[in-house]
């Protein structure tokens, strides 16, 4: 399923924010907040534990590059990161595909998600994804920048 998610959002290009030789930085189709990004090995792995050497020096600077544009593009939000990757009994499965979820705390859970565990996202996937396309950075500074301003 993954497989086939990521390759039909690389197809359409609506909801892409950056794309190297390993990762995809996309938002998804149904975020549950604005700007939520995940990002995607290129190739099927269940488990984080996985990944290559290659992989992982690539992944570094897209991990930078999407906090950058989050970082510059909505000043500097409060941000959630976690890796979703499958419990060690399940490594090497099809069904799974491990990603990094980004989410920046730009909103607040109030009374309807509470109630309904439903969320309001207000922000269309692909306008988000076109606004974060829009803000240029140089990954390699806008780690230093935000770095600067966590001692603040």
């Amino acid at each position: 399923m993954f497989c086939q998610m990521i390759e039909k959002e690389l197809e359409l290009n609506e909801r892409i924010v950056l794309v190297t030789e390993h990762f995809v930085g996309m938002q998804p189709f149904a975020s549950p907040t604005p700007f939520c990004t995940h990002i995607y090995p290129r190739r099927q792995m269940a488990s984080f534990g996985d990944i290559s050497g290659k992989e992982l020096i690539d992944l570094g600077p897209v991990v930078r590059t999407i906090l950058a544009k989050l970082y510059y593009g909505l000043q500097d939000p409060d941000f959630n990161l976690t890796v979703r990757t499958a419990p060690a009994e399940c490594v090497g499965v099809k069904y799974f595909h491990w990603y990094l979820s980004i989410i920046p705390r730009l909103t607040r859970v109030a009374g309807f998600e509470l109630g309904s565990g439903m969320f309001i996202n207000t922000v269309l996937p692909e306008t988000a994804a076109q606004f974060l396309c829009s803000v240029k950075v140089d990954a390699t500074v806008g780690l230093q920048a935000a770095s600067a301003g966590a001692g603040e």
